[in-house]
Order: structure tokens, then C-alpha cells, then sequence
């Protein structure tokens, strides 16, 4: 009994340090996927936004050469231009405008693309073109296209007699700004439209079945169910397009320049007319940092607003 006692009462064993070895390399094992995620989310995210904001308050010279620490004189010189508000209420409409509409026909375009009929899978490869093609030689053609001379628009709009004279679309703001925004939801309604047909297809029909049951009709369903399981693929889709339409460029561009003179520019086209065209690259910076805080802003309203309907759903 006494030796059975004193081999009941003696301490554990250590544990082995190969064991604690292997159980510390375990731990570490994470860090090889998530490593290199995190150095390519620190090389292409964070450290262009802290070298974009770190130039905002640099003085830099036409020649592109470091004159030191400028506070905040480049955001003074930015918020006195007279072109400023022009430009912000522009990139607001642009955004709003764009977003809106092409949400609004995608919504009947995935509609209709996820029903049967003849050529169903062609107009589905169809709508990819203009995805899959240059957003810079889609705005070209588009410019082409609306050229007072040579351009088919006019040529049309004239065979159907609704024009007695050919128009200079984009030598007047106004028709110019929004032929731009035809471009840019023309660009952006592919990606939108099969963001919500995959949202779309994800619905079970049953849920329409037990609807048809109840007496509901088609109008009643889609309101009431369609619209209401869309919502992710509403959400994701209104984010992306509100990135996307915020920091184009090519459209504006290739096809105006943003003029005349700022008439057409939004912040991301005004941004670089001030670095290239006047070499106020300190002045440019600060403009990228507001339209950054800009598209942060506008994303968490929405998903605040989105987050605040669910709520009281």
C-alpha cells in the first residue's frame, strides 16, 4: 500500500520538448497564410494611402523635388479654387446618376436574362462585350460615334428626322456630361447585371411556388420576394459600382478631357489636371486624400442606411 501510494504521489513527468517544439511551430503555422495576403494588402493598400497623404503635406516643386513639410497650405490652396465646388457637385450627380441607373436596368436585365426564350445564352455573351472590352476604346468609339461630322448618332437621329442639322454632342457641358454618363452606365451595366442574376438564380422556387399558392402575382412577388432576397447582391453590386464610377477616368477623358476648361472633369480627372497640367502635385495629392475620404464616406452611409432598413424590417 505504501509503495502503491508513493507511486500515486509522485509528479508528472515534463513534458518533452520536442512535443512543446512542435506545439510552438503549430501556433506559428497561421502566419504562412496569412502572410502573404497581409505584405500584399500592406505593398498595394496601405502604403500608397500613407504616401498619398504623406505628399498632401509635402511641398513638392514643378520639377517633382521635396521642399519639406507644407502642413496644410497644399488642402488651403485646393479648398480656394473657384473650379472646386463645380467639380464636387459634378463627381456627386456622375455618381448618383450612374449608379442609380445602371442598378435600376440591370434589375431587368437579370430579370430577363434568368427566364427562358430562344438566344437566351447569345444575349447573355452578348452583354459581356462591353465588359470584357476597353473601358478607354469603348469611350473612344462613343466619341466617334458622337462626332458632328462623321458620327452614326447624327446620322441616324437624321435619317429618322428628329435632328434637321448634325449636333457637337460633346462641345456643349450639359450634352456632353450626360452622354458620358450613357458611356459609363453602358460600361457599367454587364458586371451589375450578373451580380444580381447570380442573386437572382440563388432563390429558391419553392419560395415562389408557396407564393403563387397564396394568390400573389408576379408584380406582388417581385416586391415581395425577389427584391427583398436581392439585397446582398444589391448591396455588393451598389459598392463596387460606387468605387468604380467614383475613380473613372477613361470615359472622361478620352472623350472630353473634362472640358470645356473643368466643365466636365470630376475629382479624379480635376486631380490630374492639377499634377500634369500645372504641376501642382502637393495641391493634386490633397484633391486624391479628399476623394478618398469621399468614397469612404459615401460607402458607410450606404451601408449604414442598408444596415438601418434591415434592422427595422
Amino acid at each position: 500500500m505504501s509503495a502503491a501510494g508513493g507511486r500515486q504521489g509522485a509528479p508528472a513527468a515534463p513534458e518533452p520538448a520536442p512535443r512543446r517544439h512542435r506545439r510552438g511551430l503549430r501556433a506559428l503555422e497561421p502566419l504562412l497564410w496569412l502572410g502573404p495576403a497581409t505584405a500584399l494588402i500592406l505593398a498595394m493598400v496601405v502604403w500608397p494611402v500613407v504616401e498619398m497623404i504623406r505628399t498632401s503635406l509635402t511641398r513638392i516643386s514643378s520639377t517633382g523635388l521635396s521642399r519639406g513639410f507644407a502642413g496644410g497650405r497644399n488642402y488651403a490652396d485646393l479648398f480656394a479654387e473657384d473650379d472646386l465646388p463645380g467639380v464636387l457637385l459634378r463627381t456627386l450627380i456622375w455618381v448618383v446618376g450612374v449608379v442609380v441607373v445602371t442598378i435600376l436596368l440591370a434589375l431587368g436585365l437579370a430579370q430577363l436574362l434568368n427566364t427562358r426564350f430562344p438566344g437566351q445564352r447569345l444575349v447573355r455573351w452578348a452583354l459581356i462585350v462591353p465588359w470584357a472590352a476597353s473601358v478607354l476604346m469603348t469611350a473612344l468609339i462613343w466619341r466617334w460615334m458622337l462626332n458632328d461630322f462623321y458620327g452614326v448618332v447624327n446620322e441616324v437621329l437624321m435619317d429618322l428626322g428628329v435632328l434637321d442639322a448634325p449636333v457637337n454632342w460633346l462641345a456643349h457641358p450639359g450634352q456632353a456630361f450626360a452622354a458620358m454618363m450613357g458611356v459609363a452606365v453602358f460600361v457599367s451595366l454587364p458586371f451589375t447585371s450578373f451580380v444580381l442574376l447570380a442573386g437572382v438564380q440563388s432563390i429558391p422556387a419553392e419560395v415562389y411556388e408557396a407564393a403563387r399558392v397564396d394568390g400573389a402575382g408576379p408584380v406582388r412577388a417581385y416586391l415581395g420576394i425577389t427584391l427583398p432576397l436581392l439585397r446582398p447582391s444589391l448591396l455588393v453590386a451598389a459598392i463596387i459600382n460606387v468605387i468604380n464610377v467614383f475613380n473613372s477616368f477613361p470615359i472622361i477623358w478620352a472623350m472630353t478631357r473634362g472640358g470645356p476648361g473643368f466643365d466636365t472633369d470630376t475629382t479624379t480627372t480635376y486631380l490630374y489636371k492639377l499634377a500634369f497640367d500645372y504641376q501642382a502635385v502637393g495641391e493634386s495629392a490633397a484633391m486624391a486624400v479628399v476623394n478618398f475620404v469621399l468614397i469612404l464616406a459615401v460607402v458607410l452611409v450606404y451601408l449604414r442606411v442598408v444596415r438601418r432598413r434591415e434592422d427595422t424590417a
